[in-house]
């Protein structure tokens, strides 16, 4: 029997084939996660009454980590009047669109059938300040590639889900201030020598469909390029040696070695600067400002780092200072 036979898991992960079972994923093809099925809210995506939450036109982006101002002080919920955010209000919970197997970030547990991490928790301190409750939440499993279209039909209020902010991104959606930087790194096999991307010419690497990560793979000369829906289906073709190697955000691929004790994250520094902000619909200008307003207060009396260590310090170190928000956005 081979080493990758005899392979252990994490307590949260489980073998290829149960991921294979659990989540629908198609063997050939890397597969998904099944979408969770929520009706359309066409008053959650629609526009504002407020002029404070009306999005202005297009503008020259030359920082995609600066959003719009937070607001002064949060407010209480029976006192907000803009329309999108009362639609949230009444309906008492807020529709998240969230991973369903990046470990750490966004995942199921297999003992409690609940999706949890990183992500997960942000997404609840914004529902205990919204609505009293942490746990007035919906997750919606979303697809890398299907975060920003679940925006913008209304899917869901809010994407929580490793998200990069992007210029490009933003002509399509609005972002928080950023709330965690990442950096794109390679998780290779333990008997590789590889570091880098450009390592790993010759061999096959996979990432993600819809990501920073596929196209900054796909600026390298020479590398087979690997495409699945999701890591977890990188993560299922590396294990059936279909696939040499997976790049992505060092947070999600400390997630994937943690459940592959033949897998590590390699030292080099990071390729890219990936600064991860709430996804939210474009006009929702005044939910994005109510949101930087939590993410302040989280900063601040350390609710960010007690998030953090519960989840990624075993694999990335001790929380480091939160990422300072950068406003300005018009």
């Amino acid at each position: 029997m081979s080493a990758r036979a005899r392979l252990t898991r994490h307590p949260y992960a489980v073998t290829v084939s149960a991921l294979v079972a659990s989540l629908g994923l198609a063997a050939c093809s890397g597969g998904s996660y099944p979408e969770t099925p929520l009706p359309t809210s066409s008053a959650s995506a629609s526009p504002s009454s407020s002029a404070t939450t009306t999005a202005p036109a297009p503008a020259a982006c030359d920082r995609a980590t600066s959003s719009y101002d937070a607001l002064e002080r949060i407010p209480s919920a029976a006192s907000i009047d803009d329309r999108a955010m009362r639609a949230i209000i009444e309906r008492g919970y807020l529709r998240v669109g969230v991973s369903a197997d990046s470990f750490l970030l966004g995942a199921n547990n297999p003992l409690t059938g609940e999706i949890e991490g990183f992500d997960i928790d942000i997404a609840k301190a914004i529902a205990q300040s919204l609505f009293g409750d942490a746990d007035a939440i919906r997750p919606v499993v979303l697809t890398a590639a299907d975060r920003i279209p679940a925006l913008q039909d209304g899917r869901v209020d809010l994407v929580a889900r490793n998200m990069t902010m992007t210029c490009v991104r933003w002509e399509d959606i609005a972002f928080s201030s950023e709330y965690y930087h990442a950096g794109q790194k390679v998780l290779v096999n333990l008997e590789s020598s590889a570091r880098t991307l450009e390592d790993l010419r010759g061999q096959r690497v996979c990432a993600p469909t819809g990501t920073t990560s596929l196209a900054k793979l796909r600026e390298v000369s020479g590398v087979e390029v690997v495409t699945a829906a999701n890591h977890t289906g990188c993560l299922v073709l590396f294990q059936q040696g279909r696939a040499d190697a997976i790049t992505g955000d060092d947070t999600v691929l400390a997630g994937l070695a943690a459940q592959d004790p033949y897998a590590k994250v390699t030292d080099a520094e990071a390729i890219t600067d990936e600064p991860y902000g709430l996804g939210i619909a474009k006009d929702n200008v005044y939910f994005v400002r109510y949101v930087n307003a939590v993410l302040e207060r989280l900063r601040a009396d350390g609710g960010w780092a007690k998030i953090y260590n519960r989840w990624l310090a075993e694999s990335l170190g001790p929380a480091p200072e939160p990422p300072a928000p950068v406003y300005g956005r018009r």
